[in-house]
């Protein structure tokens, strides 16, 4: 199949991994003149619309968040990956404690998947690269090859859900293949940290994804509540092992218009310029 004007003036593929792509709108003329002036120093910004693109042939399928297809061109079938009720009712589970929807399809077949377009940043990971696996946050996934295997990771302690802001539970992603995370920042802005029977301790839940085999708690800063109090820090998430992690230093992990609509996202003291004082 031929399509001819996937990449044109205005679009472009930006990053490949695999048969993964992701097609970035450097310019949005569609606008009216209400938004124009908007949407013209959004792009100048970096704030560009992105879609995954995957091509899907007899050796690579395509598992994708519900409802994220925008359309599909060749001989590509959608199958929902459900083995029986008891499968079913795994999946409905495994929804439910990570946020993430109960069922997502699997696309086999020949030709292109094409997904919604999102304003996130869109990263490509190869998810082999991680070892035993990787964890990641919350609403963060949005696509992956169909041989890579996804599970539930419990938390090894009820401390690290009630204090560290992580939730209980989170998707872990293992085996062969690409997965296509959505950020609320571009990879250049993330800092990674590799970890060799070593402790990373974030003030705060800016991890993206860290390496599933590390064990991750909650701890004071000081050994002392008297000391954590004086330091001014209190309690910070610690992941210790062999490993890896992705952290956001400027940005939240929550909602896009949260971590750019908010002083906190900012980091922004009273006194600092970015408050122009």
């Amino acid at each position: 199949m031929n399509i001819k004007n996937f990449e044109n003036e205005t679009r472009k593929f930006v990053e490949n991994n695999g048969n993964f792509h992701v097609l970035e709108y450097m310019m949005d003329s569609s606008v009216s003149p209400a938004n124009a002036s908007t949407e013209y120093f959004m792009s100048k910004m970096g704030v560009h619309r992105r879609q995954v693109a995957i091509e899907l042939d007899d050796n690579h399928s395509a598992i994708i968040q519900a409802g994220a297809m925008q359309w599909m061109a060749g001989n590509v079938n959608a199958t929902t990956g459900v083995k029986g009720v008891g499968d079913l009712l795994g999946k409905i589970v495994k929804g439910a404690v990570t946020g993430e929807s109960a069922i997502k399809p699997e696309y086999v077949g020949n030709g292109w998947l094409v997904l919604e377009p999102t304003y996130k940043y869109i990263i490509l990971v190869d998810v082999a690269q991680w070892g035993a696996g990787m964890t990641i946050e919350d609403g963060m996934f949005y696509a992956c090859s169909g041989t890579v295997k996804t599970s539930v990771v419990a938390r090894k302690n009820l401390s690290s859900a009630a204090l560290g802001g992580e939730g209980l539970f989170n998707l872990s992603l293992s085996g062969s293949g690409v997965a296509a995370l959505e950020s609320n920042v571009p990879y250049n802005e993330l800092i990674e940290v590799d970890l060799n029977n070593d402790t990373l301790k974030i003030d705060g839940n800016l991890a993206v994804c860290w390496s599933s085999n590390l064990e991750f708690t909650v701890e004071r800063t000081t050994k002392t509540l008297i000391g954590s109090a004086a330091s001014g820090e209190g309690l910070v998430n610690v992941y210790r092992g062999t490993g890896k992690v992705l952290m956001s230093p400027v940005a939240p992990t929550s909602s896009l218009y949260a971590a750019t609509n908010s002083i906190a996202a900012k980091a922004a003291a009273i006194t600092s310029n970015t408050l122009g004082k």
